[in-house]
């Protein structure tokens, strides 16, 4: 439904008892340093260059030094900033309680250090006042962003939408670009399906979106890292790959990762036999070719049908073809497996062959499976 945009004198943005059209989050923990000089410069620029009312909330995640103190002192003093303190800490939790509790029509957030540039902010909102979009998102990754951060995080962010793109089928391309906007509406339907509380909270809500057919609206960014982040590069990485795990056993594709398992152990027992009995005659890297191809149409053939649903001879030709594309990728990871074992022992067992042979073809199930959900195009 559309909602007409409020195009108030942004004085409105001091009056307390009226509905601001947004109420932008900020999320802290121990931010002593930074607060305050953000929450005036954002306030200056909402009340200068800001055609919409808005409200500022600062949520407090359990901070043990002076940041609560200094946001009491900032809403003491300024009418529109308010302040919510939870006792524990998590960026999910915190825009969860604050959105839940809003009466704005549009809800957004913001990181406290304001990397991305102000000058977004209202061609983040406007769809959504409009009733053009759903959720609206700042991606650094357009080829018209402008972003400055270092080599390590810009390969952590690239890599982690990859492999949202890969395994999840998304299609929105920034994940967890701190600047979100989303229709209290569609807040109000979407929060109760999220389950995260901490930094994956973001993709948990666009996957969620994707998946009930809302519409997620890009802004590119500029964007400057800031060089005083508060994450923790390697559990945040590691809780977020648990999370995608979570959402493709909760999803539609739960069935096909149990089909695909089921064909997969199949197939990795029809590769020993072959390749035990090919072994006896040929040489190790032969035999593992030969093997491998054999079980590898069969399992395009096997996946096609049961896993991914598609019946007919329509595209089954191009299926295969694409699907020898994928056994590549199969055959050089295990190819360079027996290269790496017989560097390492110059005349192992044919059973030690097996084994490194199983454990390689277990590490390329993944790839196999990503790689047959883009060739049927299977959503998730």
């Amino acid at each position: 439904m559309s909602t007409a945009l409020d195009l108030r004198p942004a004085a409105a943005i001091g009056n307390a008892e009226t509905a601001p059209a947004v109420d932008i989050v900020i999320p802290v923990y121990n931010e002593q340093a930074s607060l305050e000089a953000s929450v005036r410069r954002l306030r200056t620029y909402l009340a200068t260059s800001f055609p919409l009312s808005a409200r500022i909330t600062i949520v407090d995640n359990a901070s043990t030094d002076a940041t609560y103190v200094i946001a009491q002192d900032l809403t003491r003093e300024l009418s529109d900033v308010r302040l919510i303190r939870l006792p524990e800490k998590g960026r999910g939790r915190a825009l969860r309680r604050a959105w839940s509790a809003s009466d704005a029509a549009v809800l957004a957030y913001m990181d406290v250090d304001l990397s991305t540039d102000l000058k977004a902010l209202l061609p983040l909102v406007a769809p959504l006042l409009s009733g053009h979009s759903d959720i609206s998102i700042g991606t650094r990754l357009a080829g018209n962003a402008r972003v400055l951060r270092g080599p390590k995080r810009e390969l952590i962010s690239r890599s982690y939408n990859t492999i949202l793109h890969s395994v999840l089928a998304t299609r929105f391309s920034d994940a967890q670009c701190g600047f979100k906007a989303i229709r209290a509406d569609v807040a109000k339907r979407l929060l109760p399906l999220v389950d995260d509380e901490a930094w994956f909270f973001d993709t948990e809500l666009l996957v969620l979106a994707e998946r009930e057919g809302l519409r997620i609206h890009e802004v590119p960014v500029d964007w400057t890292d800031d060089p005083d982040s508060r994450v923790d590069i390697v559990p945040t990485v590691i809780a977020d790959l648990k999370g995608v795990v979570r959402l493709v056993l909760r999803g539609r594709s739960a069935g096909q990762v149990i089909r695909f398992a089921g064909i997969g152990v199949a197939s990795t027992l029809a590769y020993v036999a072959l390749y035990a009995a090919l072994r006896t005659t040929m040489a190790a890297q032969l035999a593992n070719a030969l093997a491998l191809l054999v079980t590898a149409i069969a399992n395009t053939s096997a996946n096609r049908r049961l896993t991914f649903d598609i019946r007919g001879k329509t595209d089954a030709v191009r299926h295969q073809l694409q699907g020898l594309g994928i056994f590549a990728v199969a055959l050089v990871v295990t190819s360079g497996s027996i290269a790496v074992l017989h560097v390492v022992t110059a005349s192992p067992t044919r059973s030690t062959e097996l084994v490194v042979l199983v454990i390689a073809n277990l590490s390329a199930t993944v790839l196999r499976f990503v790689g047959l959900r883009r060739v049927f195009r299977s959503m998730p």
